[in-house]
């Protein structure tokens, strides 16, 4: 089976190069949707709040394609020069309220350790084992099965997530000035530009404008992200026993989209080939997927499919699969 991952690997390596016109394009067709619907959004204010709401929804969609822009910047991935990947993901940063040197850092503390049950809490949702949940006090299981219901993780983690936690550095035990820098010009940057659009707007037009666009991505961006990792048969390993590759095509998902959403999200449901090379553009990871049919047989999961994941909340190191908290 290593030999067949490696030679995925080797593959995926092929569709590493960026390409500065395809990332142009992908720009555009991000940014500029996104202002017009904003405009649109703020005229229909007027119209009726069901409209302005209505237009909440395809511009989180937008917002949730700029973070996946972000996140390929991160990566290195999505130009050809990394000073325009750091420009690009800096400025994009303040969009989707993530500071890009520390979610950088975290995201590739999460790459490196994505399945690991020694290494678990850098950039994925808290997960326990079945042993580790028996051994909780009552009152920390009921935390943890709060923390893990579907409804708390969108509606409630995913904002205080985005809006609140990543205002300051507190993930990595050992935060280097660098990330605290990064944090904190980020949130002096976003003082600055929220700041000027609740002087533009007014208190009221910000709060039912903006809030519910932010709101909305960072659930959108939460279930993608549970879905991409969060499957019944997903891959968990000791330190002793887990392999970087194996990990990566293992614990990750091939979410099968409609095109519309796939452009949407950026192909980023094609999420076991990204997890074995991360350098892959975006853009390129269709291309990847097409050119290999055999990697669309691996962990393929159905939007059907992935509703019955809301129930899953605990690794069964016996039975090598996600379960609920039935007979646990």
């Amino acid at each position: 089976m290593h030999t067949r991952i490696d030679e995925f690997a080797a593959h995926c390596a092929r569709y590493r190069k960026p390409d500065l016109s395809s990332a142009g394009w992908q720009i555009a067709t991000t940014a500029l949707p996104f202002i017009a619907l904003s405009v649109a959004m703020y005229f229909s204010l007027s119209a009726g709040y069901w409209l302005t709401l209505l237009l909440a929804v395809p511009l989180a969609g937008f917002a949730l394609r700029f973070f996946v822009i972000q996140h390929d910047c991160g990566h290195g991935s999505f130009f050809p020069s990394k000073r325009a990947n750091d420009i690009t993901g800096r400025i994009i940063s303040v969009l989707t309220i993530t500071p890009y040197a520390y979610w950088r850092r975290l995201h590739a503390l999460h790459h490196a350790s994505s399945g690991n049950l020694d290494r678990r809490g850098f950039g994925d949702i808290n997960t326990l084992t079945t042993d580790e949940y028996r051994a909780l006090t009552p009152a920390r299981r009921l935390a943890y099965r709060v923390y893990r219901h579907p409804v708390f993780l969108l509606a409630v983690g995913g904002p205080v997530h985005f809006l609140l936690l990543q205002r300051l550095p507190l993930t990595l035990r050992q935060p280097v000035r660098e990330m605290w820098s990064s944090v904190m010009l980020h949130n002096l940057a976003m003082l600055a530009v929220y700041g000027t659009l609740l002087a533009f707007l007014g208190w009221q037009n910000f709060m039912v404008m903006v809030l519910p666009v932010l709101v909305a991505a960072a659930a959108m961006g939460v279930w993608l992200f549970y879905v991409q990792h969060q499957f019944e048969q997903t891959s968990w390993d000791e330190n002793g026993q887990w392999d970087r590759n194996s990990g990566a095509l293992n614990g990750s998902s091939y979410y099968v989209l409609p095109p519309l959403l796939a452009w949407f999200t950026g192909n980023i449901g094609i999420h076991h080939i990204h997890h074995l090379c991360s350098h892959i553009p975006n853009y390129r990871l269709q291309e990847c997927l097409d050119a290999m049919p055999e990697l669309k047989s691996i962990n393929r999961l159905t939007i059907a499919e992935s509703l019955k994941t809301a129930r899953l909340a605990l690794w069964d190191p016996a039975q090598r699969k996600l379960v609920g908290f039935q007979g646990v």
